[in-house]
């Protein structure tokens, strides 16, 4: 790692390398910033390392080494491993550091962790980030962010490397996620809908491909559709963004909901569809693997090499 002495290009880490974190972390070297890396597979932070990043054994070890340490996991309970856990980052940032937590996760954990954080120095900023892996590479995401000015002071570069959009939500975290849940509501009914759109499509007979192209350039498109389609088409469920992701997203939508006694019959409706896409053993592949869940269609074959 570099020099301790340049505030304008501050030390920065990433806690887990999985599609998003790994081109997050790829966009900061690409930015220029000297980045370390951890990860609980060892040979993806080596990989990483080899590109010409650091790659720590644990979580603490990262932390006690950075200014700005960036959590890119699924969910609380990981964040809440990252920061507490055996070898934890939470003790070893030093006062004054900037833990940027980019998961999606429920509002007023989020603004809970602000507070414990801030009982050690450490300073917070509630962070989820939307894109897709290839926007994560590109360093074009979109991050919904709240948190202090103190926090921002030391965190903007960082986020301005990782993103095409930082939104400033307020000085106080719980702001962000409650702006990605409402995001994660969206995008999980529209991918719900593209679903049951191109299913019934293909079982009335009409050609996927053309149904693609007609959709995708008419008004009934979505930014879900085009792309998690495209994936149908290929027959190709690697995921990107799993099924189980909308199992955890949607439900948090649901439970936000609940306190304040909101209806959310779409919502409800799409979690039911990816709790029996789940159910039914797809959890683990792409959340477009929802389409499988509706019976009877002849969905397209991945295409031989």
């Amino acid at each position: 790692m570099s020099d301790r002495n340049e505030p304008a290009r501050p030390r920065v880490g990433v806690v887990g390398l999985g599609a998003m974190g790994l081109g997050m972390a790829r966009s900061l070297r690409a930015a220029g910033y000297d980045v370390g890396v951890h990860d609980l597979r060892p040979e993806t932070a080596a990989d990483f390392a080899r590109e010409g990043g650091t790659a720590f054994g644990t979580c603490g070890e990262l932390a006690a080494a950075v200014d700005v340490l960036v959590g890119v996991v699924v969910n609380a309970a990981q964040v809440e491993a990252v920061l507490f856990g055996a070898e934890g980052a939470a003790g070893r940032l030093r006062p004054g550091s900037v833990f940027v937590m980019c998961s999606t996760v429920d509002p007023g954990w989020s603004a809970a962790l602000e507070v414990r954080l801030a009982e050690r120095g450490v300073l917070y900023l509630d962070a989820p980030i939307s894109g897709g892996a290839a926007r994560a590479a590109a360093g074009e995401l979109t991050m919904m962010t709240s948190g202090s000015t103190e926090a921002y002071a030391l965190a903007d570069p960082v986020l301005e490397a990782m993103s095409s959009t930082v939104y400033r939500l307020g000085e106080r975290a719980g702001l962000g996620s409650k702006v990605k849940i409402v995001n994660q509501l969206l995008a999980g009914v529209h991918i719900a809908a593209a679903t049951e759109a191109m299913a019934l499509g293909i079982k009335a007979g009409v050609p996927a491909e053309a149904l693609y192209e007609v959709i995708t350039h008419s008004a009934g498109n979505s930014w879900m559709f085009e792309n998690r389609m495209a994936h149908v088409l290929d027959g190709d469920y690697t995921p990107l963004s799993a099924v189980d992701i909308f199992v955890k997203d949607l439900g948090l939508v649901l439970d936000s909901a609940r306190p304040e006694r909101f209806p959310l019959p779409l919502a409800a409706t799409a979690h039911q569809m990816f709790l029996q896409a789940s159910a039914s053993g797809l959890g683990a592949e792409d959340d477009s693997a929802v389409i499988k869940i509706f019976p009877g269609v002849d969905l397209p074959k991945p295409v031989e090499a």
